[in-house]
């Protein structure tokens, strides 16, 4: 097992040495205002016989889950997912895919929509052979937080007399994002997580063991330095390996990134918000505030986009969208992407799959339009017929898409040296492998509700269980009318046939 824990604190933030101490087998950090990135490794003969048999059906799996509230993203932690837990997987050729669904119940809750892969995932688009982080299948849904996961760990992992392992469990509530991956080279199953920020004080105490002297310990406490390149990030601080190191050790080192922060001197920020009235046709809005930041692009070859992740009762119309001038209505360049349950017919009661997942290019303001205070560009999408519900109206949950520039890279970059790079995200698989994505950071608190939730909640006009007996009376009674009307016809046509034979008799 070997474990990699690294705090990035803010340049400006106070930070000196002596907050780390040393000794023996442990590492204790005191005071620390930093982000927290854990990542822990196991070996597949580390890993409980339920899961390990599971994983054997696996060629790769990874597990992304984001918080549904607004972080903090700090380099080289910066690349996003819309909230909710997302699934890539790739199983092995003959493999017997029914136990996937069924452990990933075990692991997240049983509300889970997945019931096997085969009707559950859809197909993964691959827009560039070349790019090898790329799944065969994909599974998505709105999970508010890892409880389930949670107690899983501490009741299947963790010995009872192994506080520290419960402990460490229980800090995934308030994780702001998790990844979990696993594949058939590497026979490694990893654990990374991310806090913005501890839960409570604001600043790290712990100590950190290595009690067994095995296991490989290593903590960087960093910060990011200005880096010599555009395509990368540098990093610069004290490396300490647990059990092994007598003092934190000063470092500084660069690497490419695949994943970038926009600079402070241009536009960051989006929101996203829903058009009024919603209706069965609900409009999702981006906003871009224009001003006093220029909304200009990190270099010359990049292009705007966003990545939608929509839950099977919302879906995009293809054929709508291929129309060239009403994308240019919308501020919408063209639908690079679109995978998943697009039947446009399906009501959502019959949709097996999870949903759809979308890429879309926007068409960013020229530099004469970005003098306006915002600038929006707008989605249209569909809603599936919903079951019936008390009062006509039900509650709908849409995530926050994801919004980047793509920029291309200086050949021969090497991004797999990146030790903290990050993959199968969904849209990164839409591009080549020599593509940078500088990051816009969700603006949660500027969307109106104020509570920096990711989700957008929709009110969406449904069948109104208190009147479905009127429904059905009228429609019997109409039925029943139309009948009669009907039948009253033959009869007339009937006598009018008889009549006129009578009247032809009597001319005889």
């Amino acid at each position: 097992m070997r474990q990699r824990i690294t705090f990035l604190h803010q340049p400006e933030d106070a930070f000196n040495q002596e907050q780390l101490q040393v000794t023996g087998n442990t590492l204790s950090v005191k005071s620390l205002k930093a982000a927290r990135e854990y990542r822990i490794t196991f070996g597949f003969h580390e890993l409980p016989q339920e899961l390990a048999l599971v994983l054997k059906q696996c060629h790769e799996v990874h597990f992304r889950w984001t918080s549904p509230y607004y972080y903090l993203s700090i380099a080289p932690f910066i690349s996003r997912t819309s909230p909710g837990l997302h699934v890539f997987f790739t199983p092995q050729r003959n493999a017997q895919l029914g136990e996937l669904c069924s452990f990933m119940r075990k692991l997240f809750g049983q509300n889970l929509n997945c019931q096997i892969p085969e009707k559950s995932f859809t197909h993964s688009p691959i827009l560039s052979d070349r790019f090898s982080h790329a799944s065969a299948f994909q599974f998505y849904q709105l999970l508010p937080t890892l409880k389930d996961l949670v107690t899983y760990i501490q009741q299947n992992v963790c010995s009872s007399t192994d506080p520290a392992c419960h402990a460490r469990a229980s800090s995934l509530n308030v994780v702001s994002y998790l990844d979990i991956d696993f594949d058939t080279i590497s026979q490694g199953l990893v654990f990374n997580a991310f806090w913005e920020s501890p839960s409570q004080s604001g600043h790290w105490n712990e100590d950190i063991d290595n009690v067994s002297g095995k296991d490989k310990v290593e903590v960087g406490v960093l910060a990011n330095e200005r880096p010599t390149e555009p395509e990368e990030l540098s990093l610069g601080g004290f490396l300490t390996v647990v059990g092994e190191d007598d003092n934190p050790s000063p470092t500084l080192f660069s690497f490419p990134a695949r994943h970038h922060p926009l600079p402070p001197s241009i536009l960051s920020t989006f929101t996203t918000t829903f058009s009024t009235p919603i209706g069965l046709h609900p409009t999702l809005r981006l906003t871009f505030p224009t001003s006093p930041l220029p909304f200009t692009p990190p270099t010359t070859s990049c292009a705007l986009h966003t990545y939608l992740t929509l839950p099977s009762y919302l879906f995009a119309d293809k054929y709508q969208l291929s129309d060239p001038l009403f994308l240019s209505s919308k501020n919408l360049a063209a639908i690079r992407s679109l995978s998943g349950e697009t039947d446009l017919e399906a009501p959502d009661w019959v949709v097996d799959k999870w949903g759809s997942s979308m890429l879309v290019e926007l068409v960013p303001p020229s530099s004469a339009e970005s003098t306006k205070d915002d600038w929006t560009a707008d989605i249209p999408l569909h809603l599936r017929y919903l079951p019936p519900a008390a009062g006509g109206i039900a509650d709908v949950e849409v995530p926050w898409p994801v919004v980047f520039w793509a920029c291309n890279a200086q050949e021969g970059l090497k991004m797999a040296v990146n030790p903290f790079d990050r993959v199968n995200l969904g849209y990164d698989g839409l591009f080549g492998p020599r593509t940078m994505f500088y990051h816009f950071s969700p603006d949660a608190k500027g969307n109106g509700n104020g509570n920096g939730s990711l989700i957008e909640t929709i009110q969406v006009p449904v069948l109104d269980l208190e009147r479905v007996r009127y429904v059905e009376v009228g429609t019997v009674g109409v039925v029943l009318l139309g009948f009669a009307w009907v039948c009253w016809r033959l009869l007339r046509v009937i006598n009018m046939a008889e009549r006129e034979v009578r009247v032809e008799k009597k001319r005889d």
